[in-house]
Parts: structure tokens; C-alpha cells; sequence
């Protein structure tokens, strides 16, 4: 039965690549993510010191200062110097003016730099081509949206979330200039410049144009691919986030997660049945030596004692012989009768050293206990000191834009890193909760000190919740490392911040850690 668990434990080991490379869903949270930085591109121009809207389109961040847009979106700009960028984001906050740093008309793609106060959260691309049929989302200010709301000119610069519109690839279909990726993720006038976006969120395309529709016919739509993209971004001193990883939601690794653990803990069971499976054979072998032995030893003592007694009998003849003797030997009489007892008394103490039936047990249990060996190193537990080196596991995580490198960090048992971060715990568990006033994403990090796990969950919050987590998080005062009581202390000031975090994280990125060299 042992070796059955094992050969299923094994089989699903197997498995495990297979079931973790199906394909995603799209993920609202993913797509709102990146809609962070998405941004409405305005062309503006001055009349009698009045500003007002020429055109608009769309655009997104790749660097927290640099957006991207088409060429045709700003070309009213190159043509007239007097006229104007305006960047407006997404989420709230206030429109800033931007500057042209670089245009491609050939693949229609253009480069702005942010010139006001404003820093976005750039969006990542997909590291591969979208497949056929895979599901994406166009995410912009399309025109017709703003008619139908009724908007006015003045609407434009004010923030506004973009709008998101679901299609399909429909296939590589490049153009005489460039290479376009055909989709049926809906676009219009306006949202020119936007993001094509994979189920997770990532940059796959730049939406450009539309394809005729007279008649009534199908609806299809264009974006420039990132093979076009990435060498001009590079060529303008831009290096993007691009992300290889394959796109799974957290659903399917949250299962995928479960199936880990059942397939550990059910190798853990068969584990636990062979062990005691060869610890009760250990046992029964043991036990029948320990008998054999302690029986022979036993029946050894009794028929030494038994010899013995024979001599000492003999002995005790030849001593009543020299008693009876006329004249006695008296020297020979004392020798013969102190031999006797001598002998007597040894075969007295061999019958009573004889090994009792309680030997048996004794036996047993220094066999058993000498059939352990030593003990197998294990990780470290969690009351040692030591430094770390902590790779990625692919498998086990999800990454949609984070930037991922190992990780290297000194722990200590009272869960103190690197000498100056203290980690909180509660629930059983280490973690730091951590709200960077440069970035828009909450990060909690935990660290298993057993299993030399780190674990880090991102989540990507629009600006009005990172406001209200940043005002969460500036209500204490981490403990330092060393102070009293801190690790409990902290794991109860960060309650309030993870209690305002979404049920479930945009990204998750574990490590495995090992012993730093």
C-alpha cells in the first residue's frame, strides 16, 4: 500500500507542469490594474488665453514619466508648435502637459515625456505573441462613449476611468508597414494610442485603427504588435517590463496550490506508512532475536549452574573423604572444602544472573533505538540565526508586472531582517506589510522560517486606495528590531491596512531560500 501512495504521489509530481500551464481568464482586477496607467492624450490649443481640446486619443505608461500613444494621435502637435499636450490620468489627480521625444510615423508609435508632476504605474508586456482566439481587452477614451454621456469639452480634462471593451485575436495580420495584431476587442475614434491587454493585464498591442465596416460587415480592429513596439522603446533609451511568464489567474493557482499540498501530504502518508512499515519489521525482527538470545542465555546459565553443582558435589566427596581420614590432612581438608563452597557459590550467582523474560523488552528497545541513526538535517528551524539567498519558484507564483530578482536577507528568531526590519506575527505566521509612497501597490510579505519560504503578495490599488492605505499605515509606528514585545506588537498594528486590502492579490511571487555561501 506504501509503495502505491508513492507511485501516485509521483505520477501527479508529473502532472503538475501540465496543470499548470492552462491558459488564464481574464481577471477584472488584472485589467483594472493596468488601467492605472492608462492615460487620455489631449491636443490642445489657446484662443484669446482660453485653453480648448483639438483632438484626443489614448495612451500608457511604460516608465513612471513616459507614455506611449500613436503617431497620428499627436500629429497635429509636431504640425503646429503653438499647440500643446495634455496627459490626463485615470483614478483622480490633476492633467499635466507632456512633450514629444520621439515619433515613428512608419509604425505609428510615438513617445511622451510627462513634463508635470505626475508618476504612473507602468504597464508591463506580454514577453511572447498572444495565441489565436486568446481573449484581450482594448482600454481607452473612445469618442462616441463621450458623446453618448453627454460630455463637454471641459470633461476632457478631468479624470475618468477609461473604458474596457473584451475581444479575441483573430490572427498576425501584418500590414505593408508594420506588424499589426487583428483583434475583435471593440475600439473607436479616440482610443488610438491604447492598450491592448492580455487576461493578465499585460501589454500586448497598441490599438491604431479599425477595419471598414460598410455594409454591415464584421468588425475588426488593429493594434501595432510588440515586436514593433519593444525595438522602438529601446531605441529611444526606453527599457520596458516585459513579463514571459505564463498567464494563469489566482484561481487556477490557488488550485494549483491545493494539488501541491494534497500531493505532499499524501507523499508525507505514504512516507509515514513505509516507515512504519519497516519499524514494525524492525521491530518483529528485534523481538525474535531478543527471545532467541535471552532463552539461549538463560538455558547457558542453567546448565552451568547444573555443572557446577556436579563439581561442587565431587568436591564435596573428596572433602568428606579427607574429614573421615585417620590421621586428617588438615591442610588439604581446608582446601577441599573451600573449593566446594567456592564453586557452590558460583553456580549460585550463574543461576541467579541468568537474564529475566523483562531482558526481552530492553533488548528491543536498544535495537529500535539504534536502528534510527542519525538524524536527517532538515531545514533550519525557526529559532536560528542565519543568511538567506531566496530564488523565485515559477510554478508556484504569479507575476504580472513586478520586477523579479533573488532576494538575499539576513533572519533572525525573533524575526528581525537584515538587522533593521522587524517582521510582525500573528495567526502563526511572520509578515511585513509594506505602503511605498512611490509606487501604487501594497506589498505583504511573509516568511515561513521552517519551510524557508518567502512569499511576497502584491496588490495593485488605484490611487483613492492607496490614499486610504497610506493614512492606514501612517497611524503607527513600526517597533524596531530588538524592542519589546515587537514582533506580536506589529502583527496587530498592521491589521487595519490588511483589513482594507482586496480579498485577493494581483500578483504573488514565492521563493524558495537556502543558506547563503
Amino acid at each position: 500500500m506504501a509503495r502505491f501512495f508513492t507511485r501516485i504521489a509521483a505520477l501527479l509530481a508529473l502532472l503538475a507542469p501540465l496543470l499548470a500551464s492552462v491558459p488564464a481568464h481574464a481577471e477584472p482586477a488584472d485589467i483594472d490594474a493596468a488601467a492605472r496607467g492608462v492615460v487620455r492624450v489631449v491636443i490642445v490649443g489657446e484662443r484669446d488665453g482660453e485653453l480648448f481640446p483639438i483632438s484626443h486619443g489614448t495612451g500608457f505608461a511604460v516608465t513612471g514619466d513616459t507614455v506611449v500613444t500613436n503617431a497620428h494621435v499627436v500629429r497635429d502637435a509636431l504640425r503646429d508648435e503653438g499647440m500643446q499636450i495634455g496627459i490626463v490620468p485615470t483614478g483622480g489627480g490633476e492633467a499635466v502637459y507632456g512633450r514629444i521625444i520621439a515619433v515613428l510615423a512608419r509604425n505609428d508609435l510615438a513617445l511622451i515625456r510627462i513634463t508635470g508632476d505626475l508618476r504612473l504605474p507602468p504597464l508591463a508586456l506580454a514577453g511572447g505573441m498572444p495565441p489565436d482566439s486568446g481573449e484581450v481587452t482594448s482600454v481607452g477614451y473612445p469618442m462616441n462613449v463621450d458623446r453618448a454621456q453627454g460630455l463637454d469639452i471641459s470633461d476632457i480634462f478631468r479624470s475618468q476611468p477609461p473604458v474596457k471593451s473584451r475581444g479575441f485575436i483573430s490572427g498576425a495580420r501584418p500590414s505593408r508597414q508594420f506588424d499589426t495584431i487583428l483583434h475583435t476587442a471593440p475600439i473607436a475614434r479616440g482610443n488610438s494610442g491604447g492598450p491592448l491587454l492580455d487576461p493578465c493585464g499585460r501589454v500586448v498591442g497598441v490599438n491604431s485603427f479599425g477595419a471598414d465596416n460598410d455594409g454591415g460587415d464584421a468588425e475588426f480592429f488593429f493594434a501595432v504588435s510588440n515586436r514593433e513596439l519593444v525595438p522602438f522603446l529601446r531605441a529611444n533609451d526606453v527599457e520596458p517590463r516585459i513579463n514571459t511568464s505564463t498567464c494563469r489567474s489566482m484561481a487556477d493557482l490557488d488550485e494549483a496550490e491545493r494539488e501541491r499540498l494534497e500531493r505532499e501530504q499524501m507523499a508525507a502518508r505514504a512516507d509515514l506508512a513505509e516507515r512504519a512499515e519497516e519499524r514494525r519489521t524492525r521491530r518483529e525482527r528485534a523481538l525474535l532475536e531478543a527471545e532467541q538470545g535471552v532463552i539461549v542465555e538463560r538455558e547457558d546459565r542453567v546448565f552451568l549452574s547444573f555443572v557446577l553443582l556436579l563439581v561442587a558435589f565431587g568436591l564435596g566427596q573428596w572433602a568428606m573423604t579427607l574429614w573421615r581420614a585417620e590421621p586428617r590432612d588438615e591442610t588439604r581438608l581446608r582446601i577441599a572444602a573451600g573449593a566446594t563452597a567456592v564453586v557452590v557459590l558460583a553456580a549460585l550467582a550463574a543461576y541467579l544472573t541468568r537474564p529475566g523474560l523483562d531482558e526481552i523488552d530492553r533488548r528491543v528497545a536498544a535495537a529500535m533505538q539504534d536502528g534510527q541513526g542519525a538524524a536527517e538535517p532538515g531545514p533550519a528551524a525557526g529559532g536560528e540565526d542565519y543568511a538567506l539567498l531566496c530564488r523565485l519558484i515559477p510554478e508556484r507564483s504569479r507575476i504580472t508586472s513586478a520586477k523579479v530578482e533573488d532576494i538575499e536577507f539576513d533572519w533572525t528568531p525573533d524575526g528581525c531582517v537584515n538587522t533593521r526590519t522587524q517582521y510582525g506575527f500573528a495567526g502563526g505566521s511572520w509578515s511585513r506589510v509594506f505602503v511605498p509612497n512611490s509606487e501604487d501597490a501594497v506589498s505583504v510579505n511573509s516568511f515561513d522560517p521552517d519551510r524557508r519560504i518567502f512569499r511576497s503578495e502584491r496588490y495593485l490599488l488605484p490611487r483613492s486606495a492607496m490614499t486610504e492605505a497610506r493614512e492606514a499605515r501612517g497611524k503607527y509606528t513600526a517597533p524596531e528590531c530588538g524592542s519589546d514585545n515587537a514582533a506580536a506588537r506589529l502583527g496587530e498594528l498592521q491589521g487595519e491596512v490588511l483589513g482594507q486590502l482586496p480579498q485577493q492579490a494581483n500578483e504573488r511571487l514565492v521563493y524558495e531560500c537556502n543558506a547563503r555561501n
